[in-house]
């Protein structure tokens, strides 16, 4: 494994960094405030081939590798875990599963839109009673002649108030759990195909979260996205992507969470002195800058395994499940090291501590990661 970014990776950092530090940064409080951020940031992230970087040109993306695609996570999350969360899920659970997954016709439908911003898309697969136990999708799909009728309800869908498209999972034959499950693509202004917002969220507030309903929902078998029977290894295929720029953006929330308590810790006068002269407020910086370094090396890893077109489930589940715990203790203890300021929205660490504490929950928790790596291990399944 190369450590030494490349000519393209470097152009990449270098004008994400400046587009977030300046159009994204100095504003992520206010959005924090108002629970939204501009959507035509959105657009302009497209302009700049920052939503399609893995995809390839022919569809609209950049053609950039997986390593490409942490740094922009890693970039955006630094500057705001609600822009990026609303990045990944374009990227990441949609428009890799529409390529690896998707018709060609379907690829050049939707990708280039995705691609560009013109389209926002979402992932529907989570329900009230399907969470980490993706195989209990309830909503159903029933065969009507050459359509099929949708009913359901999905929620905690990031995206969902604001796409234009949705991979939605249905359940075929009721009871047959992962076996009978099917995906679709669903454009959002099809009749019975409603979207609501969801509010007072712990952190993340400024990305679009929605409840989905689909009442008799018409989409043609065209819509389908993989086979009748094929929907659970889609989900699953389109988490491991989904995990990685989780994995990628808490990174970013580290890396923040570290630079700003360097800052202060070097500003902060206690007994006549910094407090970064302490010896226990250096060793928390320096835990801090370990981790991050670490968690960021097994993104890479992951990065690499996904270039060379491996299975990347393992090293993608170990660095989902680590850097998300990173980035709460990183955030953790910048809280800590600022004090009082710390506890305040003043300062950053309070809310880096809210966005960092979904990671280890959305995309599947850290004990999911820990029961797949775990079966990697032993052979064993925990799951049923």
């Amino acid at each position: 494994m190369n450590f030494e970014y490349t000519e393209e990776q470097r152009m990449i950092r270098d004008a994400v960094r400046a587009f977030a530090r300046e159009q994204i940064l100095p504003y992520s409080r206010d959005w924090e405030l108002q629970e939204a951020f501009p959507r035509e940031l959105i657009r302009e992230m497209g302009k700049l081939g920052f939503l399609g970087v893995p995809i390839p040109e022919e569809y609209g993306g950049a053609g950039l590798d997986y390593i490409a695609e942490a740094i922009v996570f890693e970039e955006i999350g630094y500057a705001d875990s609600s822009v990026r969360t609303t990045l990944s899920v374009q990227m990441s659970l949609v428009e890799l599963t529409i390529l690896n997954w998707g018709t060609e016709e379907q690829k050049r439908k939707y990708l280039p839109k995705l691609c560009s911003g013109e389209w926002i898309g979402c992932f529907g697969l989570t329900e009230p009673n399907a969470g980490s136990d993706a195989s209990n999708v309830q909503t159903r799909a029933v065969r009507d002649g050459n359509e099929w009728v949708l009913n359901g309800q999905k929620i905690w869908i990031s995206n969902g108030t604001w796409a234009d498209l949705a991979i939605i999972f249905a359940q075929t034959e009721p009871g047959s759990r992962h076996k009978g499950m099917v995906a679709f693509l669903v454009e959002t202004d099809t009749p019975g195909f409603e979207a609501r917002k969801m509010k007072g969220k712990l952190g993340l507030r400024a990305s679009d979260t929605g409840e989905l309903f689909l009442t008799d929902v018409r989409v043609p078998d065209s819509a389908r996205l993989g086979e009748v029977g094929q929907g659970f290894f889609v989900a699953m295929s389109a988490l491991d992507n989904g995990r990685y720029g989780v994995a990628s953006g808490c990174v970013g929330i580290a890396q923040r969470a570290l630079d700003c308590s360097v800052e202060y810790a070097k500003e902060r006068i206690a007994f006549d002195k910094p407090i970064a002269s302490f010896q226990l407020v250096q060793a928390m910086l320096a835990d801090m800058y370990v981790e991050t370094q670490a968690a960021r090396l097994l993104v890479y890893q992951a990065g690499h395994v996904k270039n060379k077109g491996e299975r990347s489930t393992i090293p993608v589940s170990v660095a989902k499940y680590y850097a998300s715990e990173v980035a709460k203790r990183a955030a953790d203890m910048a809280i800590q090291i600022h004090g009082g300021y710390g506890y305040s929205n003043e300062y950053p660490p309070e809310r880096l501590w809210r966005d960092a504490r979904v990671a280890s929950i959305y995309e599947g928790t850290s004990q999911i990661q820990q029961l797949i790596i775990g079966r990697h291990l032993t052979g064993l399944e925990a799951f049923f």
